[in-house]
């Protein structure tokens, strides 16, 4: 119940600490820091040297020699972590996904760049087929079906050959059932226990994900859709149950893709399970809000507002092609 003074006003006048910046700093509820990003990479094999992203506006696919001066800037700035995502030559791309299992192949390589030249940062990698695969999907199409078992058998090795070359927590985004407790098992027999896994656990069937699969070369590849494979944009109760199954499995850290469209599935799933939460604001949602800051729609601290969505929802940190750019706002005081 309201107390009012004098007939007319509240007591509690909840303005008072809104007033002034400290105070509104001193009473906040959630914020961003730098420690809470992870930073895509997009590396090819096939740019000679910085390549725009066309449908990305300012991400670029860079080359393995143009990562030190990329990885330093993350460095400096203090981002803990990156994520490594391979364009690969398509000649290189089959059905049966070879190159993923190529100890040299260009994931590998970065792996090995990144680790020697910046030891403080995490390498995440991907556990899926669809930048191999000459048919554009996260698994081996077998008798016009995404093959479930099948595809956990390549991305087992995957995994190891990964580990092997040094990176610190395997990301399967693949979303085929099992396949965390397969390659936890993997992991371990093979004498990397410590490794951990950051499952891409409710990874939706998602139309944002279009200007990333543009990025990686496996659009126009893409036969058919992943609806098969990938949570229904309609289903929270299915997420959940995935979540589930992929802790249970094994998980040491969950993902939800999208990001900022499905922010109430982030809230239920660190709500119930109290793991760590990894928001992706992933290439639809990047390219729509840079879009509209570079056209002078949105100011650019649109960022900063979309990223504290993500922590009041329950996020513990959020993996974002702004990283760089949200960084350099936060060592500058910009909220």
């Amino acid at each position: 119940m309201t107390t009012f003074l004098s007939g007319r006003y509240p007591a509690s006048r909840l303005r008072r600490n809104r007033r002034f910046p400290w105070i509104r700093r001193l009473v906040a509820e959630n914020a961003i820091s730098i420690s809470d990003l992870i930073l895509p990479v997009f590396v090819s094999e096939i740019a000679q040297n910085r390549n725009q992203i066309e449908s990305m506006p300012d991400i670029d696919r860079i080359t393995i020699n143009m990562l030190d001066d990329f990885i330093g800037q993350a460095s400096e700035l203090g981002i803990p972590a990156v994520m490594i995502f391979p364009e690969i030559d398509q000649r290189k791309k089959t059905t049966g996904a070879g190159e993923a299992l190529n100890p040299d192949n260009i994931v590998c390589q970065a792996i090995h760049k990144i680790t020697r030249a910046f030891p403080d940062i995490g390498v995440i990698c991907d556990a899926a087929l669809d930048p191999f695969n000459s048919e554009g999907h996260d698994g081996l199409v077998i008798n016009n079906y995404v093959a479930n078992d099948e595809t956990i058998d390549i991305l087992c090795k995957q995994s190891v050959i990964q580990a092997k070359a040094g990176c610190h927590l395997i990301a399967p985004s693949d979303m085929m059932d099992g396949r965390v407790g397969a390659i936890r098992l993997a992991l371990d027999e093979a004498g990397f226990s410590n490794i951990g896994i950051m499952s891409y656990a409710a990874k939706y069937a998602s139309n944002f994900f279009a200007p990333f699969r543009d990025a990686i070369g496996s659009q126009q590849a893409l036969k058919g859709d992943k609806k098969s494979y990938q949570l229904d944009p309609r289903n929270i109760d299915e997420a959940i149950r995935q979540v589930g199954q992929d802790i249970q499995e094994g998980a040491d850290i969950v993902i939800v893709k999208p990001g900022m469209p499905y922010l109430d599935v982030v809230h239920q799933i660190k709500s119930k399970f109290g793991l760590p939460t990894i928001a992706y604001q992933v290439s639809g949602e990047y390219a729509m809000l840079k879009g509209a800051i570079k056209n002078g729609w949105l100011d650019d601290k649109t960022i900063l507002e979309s990223m504290l969505c993500f922590k009041r929802a329950g996020a513990d940190a959020i993996i974002s092609y702004f990283a760089i750019e949200l960084a350099n706002m936060i060592k500058r005081g910009d909220y």
